[in-house]
């Protein structure tokens, strides 16, 4: 499918705009780093455009306004984030998914887009496949500073590019670009609970997730909360499937945030416990609010889980 040179055509085209999305141009380590959100201001459209590469253009990314008629979640007070792709296994679990972390001295990403695929550490790819031997690289990192030269050159060898190959497209999350790529995560989020669950991902034939914007904070660890607490208590995603309904209605109420014992505090609570370690929180709490399965086979529909308003607006307001 050519997840990188996808992504790289997008990442080439947001260099370009990079002016007009308030984004600046670096070059680093011979690798070229296009700053959205670290030391730039960016803007919503850059987001829209670093949410796009990270998925490989396999998807369609939007902003909607405040009170938009949504099904899930009437009158909501916020904009949200949409995604909509009919190849969600690529775009988000192949490409989207931040599956690793980059870490050199006091450097540290979180790191996503296709250049997973190129470099194909991550077990996910020996379940999935779609490892590539691209000519070319891209990768979007979540992260406070710009990368390093010797970061860059790393990230070119082990994607098996040279640097002036490779483009990295960079935000931090208190930004608004980096805000908004991260909320277009509803999707991804869902799939990768569910390939956690042992669900057939062969049997997803489309996929639409939303979640509500939230304000930016007013440094990254507030962001952090915010843009989990979205996804976590307001994210509705909605999976056109093939197959039995026996086994939907199975893996449905594993399939939602609210399966976890953690469930029903925010995000930031939930990270200062786990020592502001990822890997240290209940893997069950990363998922959408709520998850909604169309059998295409059979013309019915399950729903599971529930959107948690009450949070999402604490969270949004600081509270």
């Amino acid at each position: 499918m050519q997840l990188n040179h996808r992504a790289f055509t997008i990442a080439e085209e947001l260099l370009r705009q990079a002016a007009d999305l308030n984004a600046q141009i670096h070059s680093i380590g011979g690798a070229r780093v296009l700053d959205c959100g670290v030391h730039a201001p960016g803007c919503d459209a850059a987001g829209i455009g670093m949410a796009l590469a990270s998925l490989a253009g396999l998807a369609d990314v939007g902003l909607r306004p405040p009170d938009a008629a949504e099904p899930a979640w009437p009158g909501c007070p916020w904009p949200s984030v949409g995604v909509t792709s009919a190849a969600p296994v690529p775009a988000c679990l192949a490409s989207q998914y931040a599956g690793w972390r980059v870490s050199r001295g006091r450097f540290f990403a979180m790191a996503s887009g296709p250049i997973r695929a190129a470099i194909g550490r991550e077990e996910l790819f020996d379940t999935i496949g779609m490892r590539e031997n691209p000519e070319v690289a891209v990768g979007v990192l979540e992260t406070a500073t710009l990368p390093p030269p010797e970061v860059c050159v790393e990230l070119a060898a082990a994607a098996g590019v040279s640097p002036d190959r490779l483009i990295l497209v960079v935000a931090r999350t208190a930004s608004r670009a980096g805000t908004v790529q991260i909320v277009a995560r509803s999707l991804e989020t869902a799939l990768h609970k569910l390939h956690d669950c042992g669900f057939d991902l062969a049997r997803i034939r489309s996929g639409t997730g939303v979640a509500p914007l939230p304000p930016v904070a007013g440094n990254d660890l507030a962001a952090i909360g915010r843009t989990n607490d979205a996804i976590l208590y307001g994210g509705s995603v909605r999976l056109e499937v093939v197959g039995d309904d026996a086994s939907l209605v199975a893996v449905g109420p594993r399939g939602v945030s609210g399966n976890s014992p953690a469930a029903g505090r925010s995000f930031l609570e939930i990270f200062e416990a786990a020592g502001r370690d990822f890997y240290r929180i209940d893997p069950a709490l990363f998922a959408p609010a709520r998850l909604e399965f169309l059998n295409l086979n059979t013309g019915a529909t399950h729903r599971f889980g529930s959107l948690e308003p009450s949070l999402v607006a604490a969270s949004f307001s600081g509270s």
